[in-house]
């Protein structure tokens, strides 16, 4: 694998209009050509692994969707500010008219 060089991050920074310094430049070369020895290392893999999309098996925690009675109106109501015919009152917003 050919190795990163400074003069490289430099015409990478300005294709990308990036302004950076001289130790940015070796900061940035050193670590750019660790992630492309990475990505090599992964490519020789090759095509045998078969895609996995999640390690361990997944099972489903929810409970099952059954329909069960709600509250009263008029017990939740009565825990609300404020009331009427039959609905949350609430302050209007942006002016808005009915």
């Amino acid at each position: 694998m050919s190795d990163i060089t400074r003069d490289d991050v430099a015409h990478l920074a300005r294709l990308a209009r990036l302004a950076v310094t001289t130790e940015e430049l070796d900061l940035f070369s050193g670590q750019l050509d660790a992630i492309l020895d990475t990505v090599s290392q992964v490519s020789q893999i090759g095509d045998d692994v078969p895609p996995t999309a999640q390690v361990l098996p997944q099972t489903n925690v929810l409970r099952a969707d059954e329909p069960i009675p709600s509250l009263p109106r008029d017990q939740v109501l009565a825990g609300a500010p404020s009331a009427e015919e039959g609905r949350f009152r609430v302050p209007r917003i942006l002016g808005e008219e009915l």
